[in-house]
């Protein structure tokens, strides 16, 4: 595993093409270079999401790699249905960690998800696959749909969650009972399920990357 803030040449950001589909991503990458982080949205968003382009930015700042991509190509996309099939996105993401491990510029760094409403439910599938990931954290995430999974995830979770966003908080609730990994539950009081009332997302900002800069660096592949 390469070790932490390793130095690599400054190409950013670019666009790359990911898995036999060619679904378009935005690979922004900082230098010093700690590790990567790969975004997984939810319903009805994209890799142009403002809410995950500005974490992605702050994550940025911290030394993390960023990977924005859609996890369905076009077609996909008009069928809704494709919006909740888990195991399809999931299957995605796992083709983003393949071309990552695979690409010269990625190579070697250790890997995190981060994962909002369905999206979420696919980065703890796709985590639950695959022990080398690194670190998983879920916004306003959908863990209920994620089946028994949760109880083979490995990777260090945390769930963030709006403490005004109540049925999505229960879920979370739920789903944390069943990890049986590293794990944190951390509540944005008064935040509804996108985290828009003032203050909220820069919340999620600070405990996703306190959890990404803790379990990425102490990481080795």
């Amino acid at each position: 595993m390469a070790q932490a803030g390793r130095e690599i040449l400054p190409d950013r950001p670019r666009v790359v093409t990911v898995g036999p589909k060619r679904l378009e991503g935005i690979l922004t990458v900082p230098e010093p270079v700690v590790g990567l982080v790969i975004f997984a949205h939810g319903s009805g968003s994209s890799r142009l999401s403002p809410r995950n382009t500005y974490v992605a930015e702050q994550l940025q700042s911290r030394a993390m790699a960023t990977l924005l991509f859609d996890l369905l190509s076009e077609e996909e996309a008009r069928d809704r249905r494709n919006v909740f099939h888990v195991p399809l996105l999931a299957s995605r993401l796992e083709e983003a960690v393949g071309w990552a491990w695979g690409d010269p510029e990625m190579a070697g760094l250790p890997i995190g998800l981060f994962g909002a409403s369905t999206g979420s439910a696919a980065a703890l599938v796709a985590s639950a696959e695959n022990p080398e990931i690194a670190a998983v954290v879920s916004r306003g995430g959908r863990p209920d749909l994620v089946g028994d999974a949760l109880s083979r995830i490995r990777a260090p979770t945390l769930l963030i969650v709006g403490g005004a966003d109540t049925g999505v908080l229960e879920l979370n609730q739920d789903a944390f009972a069943q990890l049986n990994c590293i794990k944190q539950l951390h509540v944005v009081p008064e935040a509804t399920h996108l985290f828009e009332e003032p203050g909220a997302l820069d919340e999620v900002v600070r405990v996703a990357g306190d959890w990404f800069a803790l379990h990425l660096q102490t990481r080795r592949r």
